[in-house]
């Protein structure tokens, strides 16, 4: 072969290269970016960051709605004493607008005629919501359980979080109540989170109003 003489022709060298060049492009194609990627990553990154201080600070930022209906209310008094030391979670901060709550804790019997006013209540407070059955004539009537104005649990009206037994339940349980709310809210227990933390046992299915 001759010192000037090439292997190949020049349409022979033209081909090959188009050749890689497509090879490069196709291997090259699964990496490829699309415009903005690098943005919608971290928009990602902020919202997943985002959501979990969000519920962070949801769960340890409850407001209850400040107001009690029968004697049940009187252990929800003792619920701010020095004895419970409630604050040290910061569950004092009660609050005298439902705009203002994310929580209610019915204390006591629920007659027919308050069940409306309830339910504006409940209507009115900030979302997310969550409500407190406290006490067995919350959870189901308790002792009036057969009277025609007493309504046979709160869950007949407005959805339940979580269920306090007792009559009347202790400020403790209230405390324990509060925490299982806060589990809840934190994506620390398995279930449903639009179903309540604990099933009422106490109320008949199948009873009306």
């Amino acid at each position: 072969m001759q010192e000037n003489e090439l292997p190949y022709s020049l349409d022979e060298f033209v081909n090959a290269e188009k050749e890689m060049s497509k090879l490069t492009a196709e291997s090259l194609e699964e990496y490829k970016m699309n415009n903005g990627v690098v943005f919608a990553k971290l928009s990602m990154i902020t919202q997943d960051l985002a959501k979990g201080l969000i519920k962070w600070s949801r769960k340890n930022s409850l407001w209850p709605l400040q107001f009690g209906l029968a004697c049940c209310a009187m252990e929800l008094m003792d619920f701010g004493s020095a004895r419970i030391d409630a604050e040290r979670k910061g569950y004092l901060l009660f609050r005298g607008t439902p705009r203002q709550c994310d929580v209610m804790i019915v204390a006591g019997w629920v007659t027919k005629s308050m069940a409306p006013r309830i339910k504006r209540l409940y209507e009115q407070m900030a979302k997310p919501r969550y409500v407190i059955a406290y006490g067995e004539c919350a959870t189901s009537g308790g002792p009036w359980w057969e009277s025609y104005n007493i309504i046979k649990g709160i869950d007949q009206i407005i959805p339940v979080d979580v269920y306090v037994v007792g009559c009347p339940p202790k400020p403790e349980n209230l405390f324990g109540a509060l925490i299982k709310l806060q589990e809840k809210i934190g994506d620390k227990i398995v279930g449903d989170p639009k179903r309540s933390v604990t099933e009422n046992i106490k109320r008949t299915e199948g009873k009306r109003i």
